[in-house]
């Protein structure tokens, strides 16, 4: 029995998550249990847990894993100030007379908000609520409709930025480190964030494509299960496009630039998206809207301005010149600063921020406890040998390398059924992952097709977060069973996302390898 305790702590973890208790805990609670047994049975050197403070430290001094609640602040006040649910609005009333062009409305809504806020349960909510009642209405099958919004809502794990990227670039990065150990070499590299979300670019578009395909195909030879919208509202003049689009494009476009074009790291991106969405949900709020409107500007113009002109106040040598524009930048920096204090000054009058700031500290908590709690996961199960049993059961697989990634992709899948990115990415994939890197997989592209296969956990049954959430909001004419069979020809086309990464390399790894 003892020589099997690291393969049943795994099943425990699983039986433990399934009872509904916090994940959290029972990640710890199974750890440490299972620590214990394992030193009464003479199975495992306890003093080991002592490495517990320094991963926890690690964690709490991780530069990377910083961008994860300023990422989340910036999706939450979008959300919370009804930006996302005027851009839905807007693109739906814009396609609906199209067969199929409510569908096509939310998954580019989808794509949009993946790309300006990153967060699967708020879009998921928003669609649910706006989108669905309308498509419903127009006499679309309860199964397409429940499907497209499920789907087009998990596209902000896989387009960058996202909770999910983070976490798998630096579980990456520390098994790419670990694996170059292993060989021998001690000047190791490491991956970087922004290299995974250059990577993740373009196999998120080719997805967002491919659901877009299935939607208007399916539109062409099915038109009962897909119909033009009735009663789709006035049509839509430009300027009503140009306020509901242009906020969160510009948004994309100082986060994803700043950081793909070597501006900022993800963690100062992560502040420029947090502060860009206060500014905007800030100006729909009524006062200031001039004021608040001018200092965005007056940022932006900071931002080009020192990347051309950069000057250093500590030096003593200074040009007049340069002295000129640090007066500058000083009082466009004042101007901005006095623009985000109107600008929270309205959404705290309005309330926005309150539910924003609570919807970050929660999402955040439940982030951080669950990868504190795989920290002491993780230790235990090196101490009960599963590190060097996975290992070993890697590298004996028939077909070598391809066979081993075949069976952790399966692996990772199946457990999708049952556990959250979170927990496999913080708890499973360290085990597997540096095994795969030693064998010869890339670890961006091997990181790229892990991110499609953990995005379709949100979509799998019975335990999709998307289906979840969908579930508390849909119509009571939308059964369950009608949401499950919704989502399973965009699982297939999961699998077809997969297929093209893994055949044409190319597609993940070629951004990165050009801009980093």
């Amino acid at each position: 029995m003892s020589a099997f305790l690291d393969l049943a702590m795994f099943a425990a973890l699983i039986v433990a998550i399934l009872s509904g208790f916090p994940v959290a805990f029972s990640i710890a609670g199974v750890a440490v249990a299972f620590a214990y047994l394992g030193w009464a049975l003479g199975k495992m050197d306890i003093s080991l847990l002592g490495a517990f403070g320094q991963r926890v430290f690690g964690l709490l001094t991780n530069d990377v894993l910083i961008a994860i609640p300023l990422f989340v602040l910036m999706g939450a006040v979008l959300e919370k100030s009804r930006i996302a649910e005027a851009l839905l609005e807007t693109m739906g009333r814009a396609l609906g007379g199209l067969r199929g062009g409510l569908g096509v409305s939310v998954i580019l809504v989808g794509a949009l908000l993946a790309a300006s806020t990153g967060i699967v349960g708020a879009t998921v909510v928003a669609m649910g609520l706006i989108a669905l009642p309308t498509m419903l209405r127009s006499g679309y099958d309860p199964r397409v409709a429940a499907g497209i919004v499920c789907t087009a809502g998990t596209l902000g794990q896989i387009i960058p930025p996202s909770t999910l990227l983070i976490i798998l670039a630096d579980v990456m990065s520390n098994a790419y480190q670990q694996a170059q150990y292993a060989e021998g070499r001690f000047a190791v590299e490491a991956l970087s964030v922004g290299q995974f979300f250059a990577a993740a670019l373009l196999p998120g578009m080719r997805l967002v494509t491919l659901y877009l395909a299935y939607v208007l195909v399916r539109g062409q030879l099915r038109p009962g299960d897909m119909p033009a919208a009735r009663g789709a509202g006035p049509a839509v003049t430009r300027a009503e496009m140009a306020r509901a689009i242009l906020p969160p494009v510009f948004l994309i476009l100082a986060v994803l630039g700043s950081i793909l074009g070597g501006l900022a790291t993800p963690t100062e991106a992560a502040s420029v998206g947090a502060v860009g969405a206060l500014l905007l949900a800030g100006a729909r709020g009524g006062r200031y809207r001039g004021l608040i409107l001018s200092a965005a500007g007056a940022l932006g113009l900071l931002v080009l301005a020192a990347r051309h002109v950069p000057v250093r106040l500590q030096r003593e040598d200074l040009a007049l010149g340069e002295m000129l524009a640090g007066g500058g930048y000083g009082v466009l920096t004042a101007f901005g600063a006095l623009g985000v204090i109107a600008a929270v000054a309205n959404l705290a009058r309005n309330r926005t921020l309150q539910g924003a700031l609570d919807a970050t500290l929660t999402m955040t908590a439940m982030i951080f406890a669950t990868i504190l709690a795989a920290g002491m996961f993780s230790l235990v199960i090196i101490g009960l040998g599963g590190e060097e049993r996975i290992a070993h059961w890697l590298e004996n697989l028939p077909a070598g390398a391809t066979g081993a990634l075949l069976v952790t992709m399966a692996l990772v899948f199946v457990l999708g059924f049952f556990l959250d990115f979170v927990e496999i990415s913080v708890i499973v994939l360290p085990l597997v992952v540096p095994s795969l890197i030693l064998m010869g997989h890339d670890p961006i592209w091997l990181g790229v097709l892990l991110a499609i296969n953990l995005q379709t956990s949100f979509l799998t049954p019975p335990f999709g977060f998307s289906l979840f959430y969908l579930r508390g909001v849909a119509p009571a004419e939308v059964r369950t069973w009608d949401i499950y069979r919704g989502v399973a020809p965009f699982i297939a086309l999961q699998a077809v996302g997969v297929m093209l990464v893994w055949f044409l390399p190319g597609l993940a790894t070629w951004l990165p390898a050009a801009m980093f």
